[in-house]
């Protein structure tokens, strides 16, 4: 990991890690978080951040793949797993932490799927996540 990173871009790449580790695995949520936790780099990480937005994620991953799920432009079995689990991240993120900025959100969601996804990746995620903003906050003063 890059020493440059902050604390908050750490968290969101253990919660996508966490979230990658429990769809492949079926593994429980519990034995996952503590597993990344021991993690040697995990001290640098924001623990709160991480642990609201894995264990968020998890408890409403079906609410939030519903939400997302009308605008993708391939089925979700054909996502990355490392897609799903950025895309489930800022949707959390977007729907739950309105004390984020959503410009915030999909510019984190963009650069962990550069580290962790594929090399169109980030392209997907950020148009998902523009559309996706856009629903869940159209109001926010930041947009436009």
């Amino acid at each position: 990991m890059k020493p440059n990173k902050t604390a908050r871009r750490r968290a969101r790449e253990f919660a996508v890690q966490a979230l990658y580790q429990a769809a492949l695995n079926d593994l429980p949520t519990a034995d996952v978080a503590k597993n990344i936790r021991e993690n040697e780099h995990f001290a640098k990480a924001d623990n709160e951040l991480f642990t609201a937005v894995f264990f968020g994620v998890q408890a409403k991953r079906s609410e939030l793949m519903q939400i997302i799920r009308p605008l993708l432009d391939r089925d979700k079995k054909d996502l990355s797993p490392i897609e799903c689990a950025v895309l489930l991240a800022a949707a959390f993120e977007l729907r739950d932490m309105p004390e984020t900025p959503y410009p915030v959100i999909i510019n984190e969601a963009i650069e962990v799927t550069k580290t962790f996804g594929g090399i169109d990746g980030h392209k997907f995620v950020n148009g998902i996540l523009d559309k996706l903003a856009a629903e869940l906050r159209p109001n926010d003063p930041k947009r436009g």
